[in-house]
């Protein structure tokens, strides 16, 4: 029962909720249980039938309806009396600028990205406005507190890298099924139904006559008449065969490797390419393309079998057939979409095929579908355990009780019978360019880097910035928006070609450049350092920044340790779930491990149980360390909506 101060200051709230996915269905029934009167809701998304297991606001009939609104129009049936705003947006749209955020008494995250997760912490920050981040991942789940100058913001911590594979690695070399993933999904996928035009190894041909044709074009271009059976028979050769076939010319590379075979088509389909003649005419008509199914045609039935390789080689065929008999306008515009169940099924025949050539073990379409599509099960008890933690936390926020604000994990196998593990939050992070604004520094080459290089790569792909402003002294150098006449533009897109020691405010070694984000009311200093060579592999930017992270913990515990239960644990090899979304798609970064700062102490509040009050052994206290520890080593970004991805990229 709530206390009358705690009904006041609910009662006197207003709350902004991003995300109305897993997370975010059970919150807004929580919130509207526990007496909040005025709830805004932001999500950009739409209802899909795979959301209907576990966001239970959500029915059959709403599917390819916003999120936002169906979920405020579910939940006024039963607590008609209070006011729900929904907005069926991106956060990040300019209209959700500081100013709006300054409304708010709290902001409940239940993303499923970084970027955004990154996005609302800065607007937070500037609007002086606490924020409770959150997540879950299966049994996995934690809640966070963030205000600013008194707890680290949510970038205080660097987050883990995503996980990524070299091209090289992904083109001729790949040792893992994932590898072959990325290439059906990345590559080949992308030659067969996206931009043609794009290059990639694929292209690569073989000495055979067939390839040093009259058709010397691109092997992926349909030829004129040429019927889709023998097109696809083609590319099968071209992919399977001939290019492992040029692989395999370079001796050096297979010298410690297990040589892959090169696979065509008359080696495992001596009959015909497909039953029933080829005939597509018995596939159902159908508004829903994305429905189409060549495991239907075929009459595989179930998703978790694992095909042989002449089953893969059908499927492959009948997927090809389908998009180009069914779905030809949409051919050179497509990319990979998860829900598209027949773009996942010529990805996994195709992944399935190339691991065969590569003697790695084969998957079944659910397993190829988790890892191409990012997918890993959501559990609805987590999220609904997560947002009621969400609401407990923005309680103690809301009646400015900060020193009991928890961030609290909840773990898979509890300690001690300890489902949930409250942690006291970190104090700010002093190295943290975005509450501290601590300068960073830049390694590059400055004789040979574009200002472009470092717009894309740097200041938006890793600083996270919407509307980039850079400056050098009192000269600006590159500006973004609307309102920028065309000589401003036209002057800006000449500097983005230009090295950075031939703008006409010249970067060099030594120089300290300003870059703002004004829509997140960011300023960030970035030092330059002048390095001449990268390794290619290791650092395919072409540049490394640094001054973000922590500085590492030191090896003499004392100075740097997690208290738990009273039992002290080296946290330099501790890591720390991070954030979860709350949409159909969770996003587990696979990860770096994250250390605590030297001198930084993080402790387990006071738990009103005398069981956990009790003092521990420290065989006991280890047990408990270890699990916290197995339970805290990826950071999660999902809003518990299902969809769990790894990032993987190129």
């Amino acid at each position: 029962m709530a206390s009358g101060q705690q009904l006041s200051a609910i009662k006197g709230s207003k709350v902004l909720m991003v995300g109305a996915g897993g997370i975010g269905c059970e919150l807004l029934k929580t919130l509207a249980l526990s007496g909040f009167q005025d709830i805004h809701i932001i999500d950009m998304d739409t209802i899909e039938v795979s959301n209907l297991n576990r966001q239970f606001l959500f029915r059959q009939s709403h599917v390819g309806q916003s999120k936002a609104k169906v979920a405020r129009d579910a939940v006024l049936r039963f607590r008609p009396q209070i006011s729900i705003t929904p907005y069926h947006a991106n956060v990040k749209d300019s209209d959700f600028n500081v100013d709006f955020f300054k409304q708010f008494s709290v902001v409940l995250n239940g993303l499923d990205n970084l970027d955004a997760r990154r996005h609302v912490n800065r607007l937070c920050l500037a609007a002086d406005v606490p924020l409770v981040e959150s997540g879950t991942t299966g049994f996995l789940g934690q809640v966070t507190v963030h205000i600013k100058g008194q707890t680290e913001c949510y970038e205080c911590q660097p987050k883990p890298a995503p996980k990524t594979y070299p091209v090289c690695t992904i083109t001729s070399t790949p040792s893992k099924f994932v590898h072959c993933i990325v290439w059906a999904k990345d590559l080949l996928f992308a030659k067969l139904f996206g931009d043609k035009n794009q290059d990639n190894d694929l292209n690569v041909r073989s000495n055979d006559a067939a390839s040093s044709s009259e058709h010397s074009e691109d092997v992926f271009e349909r030829r004129k008449d040429e019927e889709i059976e023998q097109y696809g028979k083609r590319i099968y050769d071209h992919v399977f065969g001939h290019n492992i076939e040029s692989a395999l010319s370079n001796e050096e590379t297979w010298k410690n490797r297990n040589r892959p075979r090169p696979i065509y088509v008359k080696d495992v389909l001596c009959d015909e390419l497909l039953p029933r003649n080829g005939n597509l005419d018995k596939v159902p008509a159908t508004d829903n393309l994305s429905s189409l199914s060549a495991m239907a045609y075929l009459g595989l039935k179930n998703p978790q079998d694992i095909w042989s390789l002449k089953e893969n080689s059908r499927i492959f065929f009948a997927a090809l057939n389908l998009f180009f008999s069914k779905r030809q306008e949409d051919i050179g515009n497509l990319s990979f979409d998860k829900d598209d169940h027949l773009a996942v099924e010529i990805v996994t025949a195709a992944a399935n095929i190339r691991a065969a050539s590569f003697g790695i073990p084969l998957h079944s379409l659910f397993e190829a579908k988790g890892i191409a599509g990012n997918i890993v099960h959501a559990v609805a008890t987590t999220n609904a355990i997560i947002a009621g933690l969400i609401v407990i936390e923005a309680i103690k926020v809301l009646q400015n009780d900060t020193k009991n604000c928890r961030m609290t994990y909840c773990l898979e196998h509890p300690s001690r019978k300890m489902l949930l593990m409250p942690v006291e939050p970190f104090e700010p992070n002093k190295a943290c360019y975005v509450c501290s604004e601590t300068p960073l520094s830049l390694e590059v080459n400055t004789n040979r880097a574009k200002l472009k290089d470092v717009v894309e790569k740097i200041v938006i792909s890793k600083l996270g910035m919407n509307l980039p402003l850079i400056t050098h002294g009192s000269g600006l150098l590159y500006e973004v928006g609307d309102d920028l006449d065309e000589d401003m533009v036209a002057n800006y897109a000449a500097n983005l070609e230009k090295v950075l020691s031939e703008l006409p405010y010249a970067i060099t070694s030594g120089t300290s450049i300003t870059v703002e984000d004004l829509r997140q009311e960011l300023v960030c200093n970035i030092i330059i350092k002048h390095r001449e060579e990268f390794d290619e592999e290791k650092e395919p930017d072409g540049m490394v920044l640094h001054g973000w992270t922590p500085v590492p913990a030191v090896e003499n515990s004392k100075d740097a340790t997690t208290t738990i239960n009273g039992a002290s644990t080296s946290s330099a090899s501790k890591s720390t779930p991070t954030d979860m979304e709350d949409d159909d798609e969770l996003i587990v970064v696979e990860p770096g491990i994250e250390t605590i700062p030297a001198g930084k102490k993080r402790k387990l509040s006071d738990i009103s149980n005398s069981e956990t009050e009790t003092s521990t052994d420290d065989k006991q206290a280890k047990k408990i360390s270890q699990k916290l520890e197995e339970n805290s080593d990826v950071t999660i970004l999902d809003g518990g909506n299902g969809d769990i991805s790894k990032n993987i990229s190129r």
